[in-house]
This record gives structure tokens, C-alpha cells and sequence, in this order.
């Protein structure tokens, strides 16, 4: 009986063991999609800055969100749909605003966590020949079935 009952405390030690390492695998493999994500979104963003970018530019970032994506932006006018948000893209890729003043996007810091990522991040900006960095600047990227569902800007 005593042989029984160590067999059974050593097995369950083992599938608690084996159960504790698969969960922190899958943890990390879905904190790396995020990240991977988040950076998909600053790379074809980034792109699309470019004064030379053109609608399927932008169309790759579109890709990235759920249909009922939201861009939640208080200091610029509230909240904006997918389709707001789209058509806001090609209205300043039509009047010039992608002119590649951006040259890159710095990640300071990242957070993540259960289907979120909070970056801390500032845009290096082309200033009369000159590379400067602009003010660091906060986002919230919710996630939902591997896409970008919400966008939330505290800047």
C-alpha cells in the first residue's frame, strides 16, 4: 500500500511539473506573438510615413486589425472605428502628411501582458538634416485571437 502511495505522490508530482512547464512555454510563446505583433504594427506604420508609401502601405496595417478594431485617441478627438481610422490614413497620405519627417520609431520600454502590450516609445524625427528624438509617447495595444483589437493613446 505504501508502495502504491508513492507511485501515485510521484506521479502526480510529475504530470504538476510537466503541467507548470507547457503552461509557461505557451506563456511565453503568446507574450512573444504580442511583441511581435506590436512591432508588425511600428514596421508598417513606419513604412507608410515614407513619402514615397502608397495605399497598400497602408492596407498592411489594416491587415493586422480585427474587423471591430477601435483607435482610442482622448487628446485627438475621442474614439475612432476601423473605418474613421482608415480613411484618416489615406486623407494624409493624399494631402502630403507622409513626407518621411519619421524615420524610425524608438521602443523605450515594453509591458505585456494577457492579450496586452503597453509601449513606451518615441518617434525619430528628420529635423533640417539633423536626426532629433521626439517625445516619448504611451500606447496600449489590446489583443484578441492574434490581432490588434483596440489602440488606446495616452499621449
Amino acid at each position: 500500500m505504501k508502495t502504491l502511495i508513492k507511485i501515485l505522490i510521484i506521479s502526480i508530482l510529475i504530470l504538476f511539473t510537466t503541467t507548470q512547464t507547457i503552461a509557461q512555454n505557451v506563456t511565453k510563446a503568446h507574450k512573444d506573438s504580442l511583441e511581435i505583433g506590436v512591432q508588425k504594427y511600428y514596421d508598417v506604420n513606419l513604412k507608410t510615413f515614407q513619402a514615397n508609401s502608397t495605399i497598400k502601405d497602408i492596407d498592411l496595417i489594416f491587415e493586422l486589425f480585427t474587423d471591430d478594431f477601435t483607435y482610442v485617441h482622448p487628446k485627438y478627438g475621442g474614439i475612432y472605428s476601423r473605418e474613421n481610422l482608415y480613411n484618416g490614413y489615406v486623407r494624409n497620405q493624399k494631402n502630403g502628411a507622409y513626407n518621411g519627417e519619421i524615420v524610425d520609431i524608438k521602443i523605450k520600454n515594453k509591458i505585456v501582458g494577457l492579450n496586452v502590450v503597453m509601449v513606451k516609445r518615441s518617434y525619430m524625427l528628420k529635423n533640417n538634416g539633423r536626426i532629433e528624438e521626439g517625445e516619448p509617447q504611451v500606447t496600449l495595444f489590446e489583443f484578441r485571437k492574434g490581432k490588434i483589437s483596440k489602440i488606446f493613446e495616452y499621449w
